[in-house]
């Protein structure tokens, strides 16, 4: 059995990471650490509408964690 998986909106993802929803744009498609993204709709000339896996942005946190943590031991 497969357990549900909920698209969280931009505004939610930012709400969870306590970042700007522009932040999560930007990070969405151009810049560094990139999130995870599934683009819905949209097309050439056109943005379309951003959804993010719950599971998804919870091993994003995970991994910047681990990152910062690797940071500190250098």
């Amino acid at each position: 059995m497969q357990t549900e998986d909920h698209l969280l909106k931009p505004e939610q993802v930012a709400e969870r990471l306590n970042v700007s929803v522009d932040w999560v744009r930007d990070h969405s498609s151009r810049k560094m650490p990139r999130l995870p993204v599934i683009r819905l709709g949209g097309g050439p000339g056109r943005a379309g509408l951003l959804r993010y896996r719950a599971s998804e942005i919870e091993k994003f946190i995970e991994a910047m964690e681990r990152l910062s943590a690797n940071k500190r031991v250098q």
